[in-house]
């Protein structure tokens, strides 16, 4: 294939700079030029856009890749095939491997892999060792490695102090610190959330408070150090409103939303389906509408999928002993597309946004955007273009999704990284 890219006849979308108009799009030698000369249109590739959107390829900074050691859910292949197929050009994976990422030596293991990737890789290192909230890893070593941020996603420090000597820490090298936020000693033993529908079904609750009393912790430690810490998939609507006043007092606090918690409630969860079991859990309706004011004012800064894949056999337990967690590379940007474009009434580009340029600036990441210059990474994507999720046509590894058989509008006809196209809107083809 010629180096040389011209998309024609597309909606070209760039919310980073408010280009939103009909026309053609160029790149050469894998970045964004604003014409292509005579010669270089007869050597082009061209690819006929037209009834399609055509905006910068999607960024996902919260995905869970399995490698090393849980390969038998996903590799950092699969999932990068998994990301392709769902318009993502560039994903963060998530340290909660086995052995967990908290050394330079399971960093450069991560990298190895990620030359296999389909898509653009970034790794997060831990923020303690092994994961155990009790000793700080190597920030600075880990960087070293190429980490874009540290986390012990899936697990939450509760130590105050342990916490704010690893913003500290972080800080120092301008390193990112991405946190779950849950408060064990009220969530043990919990599998929902906590309320009417938990104690109609008979299920342990997770109550919301567990995450709002972490929130808070982080907003005042970020007061206190200066540090950047990034709230991840938030699900109560009072850490909203504490993350939102927050803001406003210009404090280094960024945040996350999920398609799912954008789109269902506890109330999924009557049948049992363990597809509906995740950490933080779905919450009430008013959580969630909460969580789509808090995405339309800003408040919330992107949207992160969570993608935690989970064999069949391992969901298909009884409710209690199930895994927390979902896949969602290849169901986020249409989720998205319905509740806060068609729903919420956001306009395209700023929903694209919330996918793109805003994902990528709250790890500032290179990406996100098709200004002149940057990374031919595009995603084109037909938005009235329907679909019923088939889980034998899932290129994840596992198949857990709450959307199984149902009809999706919006789907993705290419996925562009570095102006090869590695996605041709029903296989992998790099």
């Amino acid at each position: 294939m010629s180096d040389i890219l011209w998309i024609q006849n597309g909606r070209i979308i760039d919310p980073l700079s408010n280009r939103d108009e009909s026309g053609d799009l160029y790149a050469i030698d894998g970045r964004i030029v604003d014409s292509l000369s005579h010669k270089q249109q007869e050597e082009a590739h061209i690819i006929d856009a037209k009834q399609a959107v055509v905006c910068p390829g999607l960024v996902d900074i919260h995905v869970h890749f399995r490698e090393p050691g849980q390969t038998h859910k996903e590799t950092i292949e699969s999932g990068s095939w998994s990301a392709a197929a769902g318009g993502f050009t560039s994903v963060v994976c998530m340290p909660n491997t086995t052995p967990p990422a908290d050394n330079p030596g399971t960093i450069q293991l991560i990298q190895n892999a990620i030359k296999k990737a389909a898509i653009r890789v970034y790794p997060s290192g831990c923020i303690t060792i092994g994961m155990k909230g009790e000793k700080l890893a190597s920030t600075g070593s880990m960087k070293k490695a190429g980490v874009v941020c540290i986390t012990d996603d899936g697990m939450c420090i509760q130590s105050n102090e342990l916490m704010r000597r690893a913003v500290e820490y972080a800080n120092m090298f301008d390193m990112p610190v991405m946190d779950h936020c849950q408060d064990e000693s009220l969530t043990k033993g919990s599998v929902m959330n906590e309320g009417v529908v938990s104690t109609r079904l008979g299920l342990n609750g997770w109550p919301a408070s567990a995450e709002d009393i972490i929130v808070s912790r982080n907003v005042i430690l970020s007061t206190h150090t200066g540090a950047h810490i990034h709230l991840q998939h938030i699900s109560s609507a009072t850490s909203v409103d504490i993350i939102r006043r927050a803001k406003q007092r210009q404090i280094r606090i960024t945040a996350e939303a999920t398609p799912h918690h954008l789109h269902l409630t506890d109330e999924s969860l009557a049948t049992y389906d363990t597809n509906f079991k995740m950490n933080p859990p779905l919450r009430t309706e008013a959580d969630r509408q909460a969580i789509i004011e808090g995405i339309k004012d800003g408040t919330l800064d992107c949207v992160a999928t969570d993608h935690a894949p989970h064999t069949n056999y391992e969901k298909d337990q009884e409710f209690d002993y199930a895994p927390f967690g979902i896949v969602g590379l290849e169901t986020s940007l249409p989720i998205t597309l319905e509740v806060l474009h068609r729903e919420a009434a956001m306009s395209l580009s700023d929903t694209i946004s919330l996918l793109t340029d805003k994902a990528a600036a709250v790890l500032n990441l290179e990406g996100g955007n098709i200004k002149t210059g940057a990374r031919a990474d595009i995603t084109i994507f037909d938005p009235d273009e329907t679909r019923t999720v088939d889980p034998d046509k899932l290129l994840s590894k596992s198949k857990n999704s709450p959307w199984i058989g149902c009809e999706m509008k919006g789907r993705v006809k290419l996925t562009i990284v570095g102006g090869k196209i590695v996605y041709d809107g029903e296989k992998i083809v790099c």
